[in-house]
């Protein structure tokens, strides 16, 4: 009894472990005869988990974030650099939870173009690597910001594309260098696109980490057909082998060889022994190709999407876009998924691929239907933004379209765009503070500053035009020409042509308006000072002399202003009576002995006595010039003129200013005006910021008007856009302007612009732009044709190659050539103009008038008294 327990014990086991095999057996039997029922069973368990894998993915593709990355102009990666940001991106691609599908485990790139920039780069990925993918290796030349979410409009027709790998699996993709940009065929793909078409244009490469247990499998069956092919292909030879040995035994020479040849007896007669080729051993390296190593090999996924709102658009766009991903092929290359039955497609578009790629293009998951594995070398012109080498087209978001009659745009010429169409460019307004035109003669400068000053016109703006040649009047009058200009045009223009003259007036001098003396003095003093090249070091004496003239001489006409006889007041001429003639100095001096500062009247008593009487030649002489010549006496002489910047500037006026010439006496004109403009213009700070009106001036000529006034011109680049006064000039030459103007025209140019010329003309503005373009390409332009640098919403944009606007073209409407000589003479009578010889007889007889308001200021002063005081 004792012995029959263990086994007992040892049978129980033994029997339910048979009877659990019989009843696998019996189930497999039963699952076997009902094979139906097998089949609904493995597609109900994999329902399941593909419902719950889906769940699971929707959840965890709800936790992505997304990066804009937005580089610089001046962005040059290297290799190494854009190496590193793809091992970022793989890295990035499994920062997701545990329970997290595979498909949900990628970095998604997306190139992305729809009217608002030529291709926007934007990541996105996992919640997870945000930290990671916001410190790029490529530095400060790129800025990442968070990206916003992209709410897209429905659009009437859209096509769908999936790409996939095909070629050789373990051949890379072509190797495309870095210079031009690899994105370049993208951007060319997409450089005609239309927003106002409702055009589209979408290109989104997933990112994630090969799968190890794939990618093993993979390489095993690689390397099985690389043994077979060997094993075929020696198999192939030995055949091939034998054929031959046989063939060449039983042919008629072998024959012959065989019967006179002397060999020893009882040899053999028998075939040779053929030895068959031993098959090549396999290396992995050869046979795995890019698939060898693990280290930085990822899988991809492909999609794009085109759309517009007309149709054949967004067809065109996808052939364009194709064709660009052309350039990366090699041993492997990209293909669209999918077949062609005709004028039918079947791919992305159609069932049963439509909805996969919906859910794939709207959650962002990575399930490409083929491995497609890559090296991220093989990835390097998608790992980064476009860079310096790539030419990025101007779309219409970059540069707005000019409007007529627009306050808010300044135009700036024609641009062509990639598919043909022209349109007139503008920037704006209140961003285009200073402007810069260089080019040979005839290259339309002036052409190109006249169109935007009439448009600028019409809009409503004020300006002031100084042109020393006056070509430019003619030119423009036909188009300004308006009644609703009429009223607000002035031409002052002092090359007095004509049988009868006509001239309009301006005393530097005139005090009518309250302005502040010393500001006065200054401006005048100045003017003088920098065409007559004086300074404390070389003319002390001089400046002295002429500050204390015309510190007397505007006293006297704040005195006459205040009397109420400002037809009274003194101009430059009385400078030469106020130092030569003693009773008009003593009776001067006496009248406005309360007006002068205790020091300017010190300097008359002591001082001035001490002079000797050459002294004074270096400060009559300028103005001897200006009364001998009677354009200038008459234009200077006029005791209230009507010429005021100022109020030009507060009432929008358009003030067309021809100096006349480029002669001694025209330079001091063009002094005295430019000082005149600059003391108007920070005159303007009793104005709150609001209410200072915006004021355009052109410099035609600039070699020619900072001949005059250097440190003037160059002032008003530096001051002007404080005071809402905006400068254009335009040279032939940079290097011929003196460098203080140079400096400030280029540091402050909001638009610079060139058209053809010399070389070494052209050199220092190319040279602005990092030369791209190069000064040969800009001296090469045809006439009219400028490459410009432009502000646009607080960056350069450019530069970009336009077509100066041509008057007759553009303004072709505006163009009133009937009304021309009506217009002038409106122009004439704003500048209150009068004739020649009238004028020139009024100025020669003003000092009397002065005496006689001298008189009244002083009546019981004895002029010997005075005269003792103050010679």
């Amino acid at each position: 009894m004792d012995s029959a327990v263990p086994r007992l014990t040892l049978a129980a086991p033994l029997d339910g472990l048979v009877g659990l095999l019989s009843g696998l057996v019996d189930v497999a039997g039963w699952l076997l005869a009902r094979r139906y029922a097998l089949a609904l069973l493995v597609a109900g368990c994999w329902c399941l988990a593909e419902w719950v894998v889906r769940r699971l993915a929707r959840k965890a593709s709800a936790e992505r974030m997304a990066l804009e990355l937005v580089p610089t102009r001046h962005f040059d990666p290297g290799l190494e650099e854009i190496f590193r940001r793809g091992v970022q991106l793989a890295r990035a691609s499994t920062s997701m939870p545990w329970w997290a599908p595979r498909r949900t485990k990628a970095v998604q790139i997306r190139l992305r173009a729809d009217g608002s920039s030529p291709l926007r780069y934007r990541l996105e990925g996992p919640a997870g690597g945000e930290r990671l993918l916001s410190i790029t290796p490529f530095g400060p030349a790129v800025t990442v910001k968070k990206g916003l979410p992209i709410a897209d409009k429905p659009r009437k027709h859209v096509v769908r594309a999936e790409f996939i790998l095909r070629g050789k699996p373990t051949a890379p993709l072509r190797d495309v260098p870095l210079d031009p940009d690899p994105l370049q065929p993208l951007v060319d793909a997409v450089c005609d696109l239309r927003a106002g078409l409702g055009d589209l244009a979408e290109l989104r490469l997933d990112i994630q980490r090969a799968p190890k247990w794939t990618l093993r499998a993979r390489r095993v069956q690689l390397m099985s057909d690389a043994r077979r092919r060997e094993r075929r292909e020696a198999q192939r030879a030995a055949r091939w082998l034998r054929q031959d040995a046989g063939g060449v035994e039983d042919s008629l020479g072998w024959q012959l060889q065989q019967l006179i040849g002397s060999k020893p007896a009882g040899a053999g007669g028998g075939r040779r022994l053929v030895m068959p080729p031993v098959p090549r051993r396999v290396e992995p390296a050869e046979a795995l190709g890019k698939l060898a190593d693990d280290d930085h090999l990822v899988r991809v996924q492909l999609l794009v999407t085109c759309a517009s709102d007309t149709e054949g658009r967004a067809e065109a766009r996808l052939a364009q876009l194709q064709a660009a991903l052309d350039v990366f092929g090699s041993g492997s290359r990209w293909a669209m998924r999918g077949w062609h039955l005709g004028p039918w497609r079947l791919g992305a578009d159609r069932w049963p691929s439509r909805r996969s790629f919906e859910r794939r293009w709207e959650l962002g998951h990575c399930q490409p239907p083929r491995p497609n594995w890559v090296r991220l070398e093989e990835l390097t012109g998608l790992l980064k933004p476009p860079t310096r080498h790539c030419r990025l087209p101007l779309l219409a978001g970059d540069l707005p379209t000019f409007e007529f009659g627009n306050p808010e745009l300044l135009l700036q010429g024609i641009h062509q765009g990639p598919d043909g169409r022209r349109r007139l460019v503008a920037t704006y307004a209140q961003e285009t503070l200073f402007e810069v035109g260089v080019g040979k003669a005839g290259g339309g400068k002036t052409e190109r500053a006249l169109a935007q000053a009439i448009g600028w016109a019409h809009a409503g703006g004020g300006l002031m035009f100084v042109d020393p040649h006056r070509d430019s009047w003619p030119r423009a009058l036909p188009f300004l020409a308006h009644d609703t200009l009429a009223d607000r045009i002035a031409l002052i223009d002092l090359g007095a042509h004509g049988p009868a003259p006509q001239v309009s007036s301006w005393n530097p001098l005139d005090m009518r308006r309250g302005q502040v003396a010393h500001e006065v003095v200054e401006a005048t003093t100045d003017a003088f000072a920098s065409v007559l090249g004086w300074d404390d070091a070389t003319a002390p004496r001089a400046l002295t002399i002429l500050t204390a003239a015309l510190a007397a001489l505007v006293a006297v006409n704040q005195a006459a202003c205040q009397a109420g006889r400002p037809e009274d007041q003194t101009t430059l001429f009385h400078v030469r009576p106020l130092l030569t003639d003693p009773a008009f100095r003593t009776t001067a001096l006496a009248g406005v002995e309360g007006r002068l500062d205790d020091e300017t009247r010190a300097w008359w008593r002591t001082v001035f006595p001490t002079l000797p009487a050459e002294a004074f030649a270096v400060v009559l002489n300028p103005i001897t010039r200006l009364a001998a010549n009677p354009v200038t006496r008459a234009f200077l002489g006029q005791a209230a003129g009507v010429y005021n910047i100022r109020a030009a500037m507060d009432t929008k006026m358009i003030v067309w200013v021809c100096p006349g010439g480029n002669g001694p006496t025209d330079r001091l004109i063009t002094a005295l005006l430019a000082r005149d403009l600059l003391r108007a213009v920070r005159s303007r700070r009793d104005a709150p910021e609001a209410k200072r009106v915006p004021f355009r001036v052109y410099f035609d000529e600039l070699i020619t008007l900072t001949g005059a006034a250097p440190e003037t011109i160059a002032s008003m680049f530096e001051d002007f856009r404080k005071y809402r006064v905006h400068v254009h000039g335009m040279t032939q030459l940079l290097a011929r302007l003196p460098a203080p103007v140079r400096l400030s025209l280029v540091q402050n140019a909001s638009t610079l612009a060139s058209t053809a010329g010399s070389h070494s003309a052209i050199a220092p503005v190319t040279a602005e732009w990092g030369d791209e373009p190069g000064p040969d390409v800009v001296a090469a332009l045809d006439r009219f044709d400028h490459y410009v640098s432009l502000t646009v919403r607080g960056r350069r944009v450019g530069p970009v190659k336009i077509t100066g606007p041509h008057l007759d073209d553009v303004f072709a409407a505006y163009a009133r050539p009937d009304n021309t000589a009506t217009f002038e003479r409106a122009a004439r009578t704003t500048a209150g103009t009068a004739p020649l010889d009238q004028l020139v007889t009024h100025a020669r007889g003003q000092l009397g008038r002065v005496n006689a308001l001298l008189a009244q200021l002083a009546p019981t002063t004895t002029p010997d008294s005075q005269e003792k005081t103050y010679k």
